[in-house]
């Protein structure tokens, strides 16, 4: 017998709101559904009305965990629009902020993978060494969450000789631990057997659902923008693309602890080859006519900026596509056939950010078929009146 399970949008395994509604039958999943909207902000919206600087700072809060990712994105998006090339020593700042917030986001993430197994003493280590990478982009950026190191042509902030030694002194330590986390992700037996065969997303399914970041490294699908399309600076480093063949929970782990020990390579290559000279760049108040597409890797997966400019100091049109709305169709082709108990796992997996994802909520009249989208101010008046028709009695026993 086939039965749904609501899962969310409000739930101790999520901490954003979001709706999802699995078929299962028995203990099996037969189907997965994933319903968004619950947490629109209206942030495209709210781009129109800011100017290139303002949006800078706007783009930087679509997420926090990835906030310099949609900041970079977004910056590149307009030097391009503006014909502005940042200075050398500004792009090498730029992005080594950038594999600095990967190291943060991979050590967050092996943390909250941990805890989803039931390792919790592999949750505390990981984040207690994440407070290295933290304290390195505090004393760079001057900030732990919203590093605000971006400028429309270069950087805010230059790097002195003090800075580097103590970023390559962390990175030193930070890749001592990653060895040990290595060795534990791969080979724990408890861990091992608790996330092995468990999400699985074969290559060519991969493909066809059009997976991003390491999701679909982890099935064998080496697609990294840093290597397939080049920008910045990535055109002048050694690095390699990890991946995994397992297509599963445990290749997912492994791949992201590869991508720390290549991060690590990245910074240190930045670090001694950082150029002498300005950081940033003039830049003009207006750009002209015109619109691109920006492509950046941030840590879930490849991040798309559309941006549109009509000539004016604001942008026309602001598009996000961020690596977590990329990777829900593979999301759900990973949960069929999977258990109930391993749901937080396999959703973790992707590392969502669902606040990054969200969309606008469309209704479709059954009478009509006319389509009309629920503002906030709707959505706060109904809640109002329903409040006021069915008010909640005390001792009232919730249907869920």
């Amino acid at each position: 017998m086939k039965f749904q399970i609501p899962i969310g949008p409000q739930h101790p395994a999520l901490k954003e709101p979001i709706s999802l509604r699995m078929t299962v039958e028995g203990e099996v999943i037969v189907d997965a559904d994933i319903r968004l909207g619950y947490n629109h902000r209206g942030v495209e919206k709210v781009a129109e009305e800011k100017n290139w600087t303002q949006n800078l700072y706007l783009s930087e809060r679509i997420c926090g965990i990835c906030s310099h990712s949609h900041s970079t994105c977004y910056v590149q998006g307009v030097e391009k629009l503006m014909d502005i090339a940042p200075p050398p020593r500004g792009m090498y700042i730029r992005y080594l902020v950038s594999e600095l917030e990967r190291v943060h986001s991979h050590l967050l993430w092996l943390g909250v993978a941990g805890h989803e197994a039931g390792f919790d003493s592999f949750f505390m280590y990981t984040w207690r060494d994440r407070e290295v990478v933290m304290d390195l982009l505090e004393m760079i950026t001057g900030n732990r969450v919203h590093y605000a190191i971006n400028a429309v042509g270069g950087v805010r902030r230059d790097l002195d000789d003090l800075q580097k030694a103590k970023v390559l002194e962390g990175v030193k330590i930070l890749r001592e631990r990653s060895v040990y986390y290595f060795r534990i992700g791969a080979s724990e037996p408890s861990f091992v057997a608790r996330i092995a065969g468990v999400g699985v997303l074969p290559l060519e399914k991969a493909v066809a659902l059009c997976a991003v970041g390491p999701t679909a490294r982890a099935s064998g699908w080496a697609r990294d923008v840093r290597k397939e399309d080049p920008y910045a600076v990535y055109g002048e480093l050694e690095f390699d693309v990890p991946t995994a063949d397992t297509c599963d929970v445990l290749g997912r782990v492994v791949v992201r602890v590869k991508e720390l020990l290549e991060s690590y390579k990245l910074i240190e290559q930045m670090i001694h080859k950082l150029p002498e000279g300005p950081i940033a760049a003039k830049v003009p108040r207006k750009a002209k006519p015109g619109e691109v597409v920006s492509r950046y890797e941030a840590p879930r997966g490849e991040n798309l900026h559309y941006i549109k400019s009509n000539g004016t100091d604001k942008p026309e049109r602001l598009k996000v596509r961020a690596p977590t709305l990329a990777n829900y169709p593979a999301t759900v082709e990973m949960l069929r056939s999977g258990f109930i108990a391993d749901i937080p796992l396999i959703f973790a997996a992707i590392d969502p950010c669902i606040c990054c994802a969200e969309r606008a909520v469309v209704l479709t009249s059954a009478r009509s078929g006319e389509e009309s989208i629920v503002r906030l101010g709707d959505l706060r008046r109904q809640a109002l009146e329903r409040h006021q028709k069915a008010p909640l009695k005390r001792n009232a026993v919730w249907p869920f």
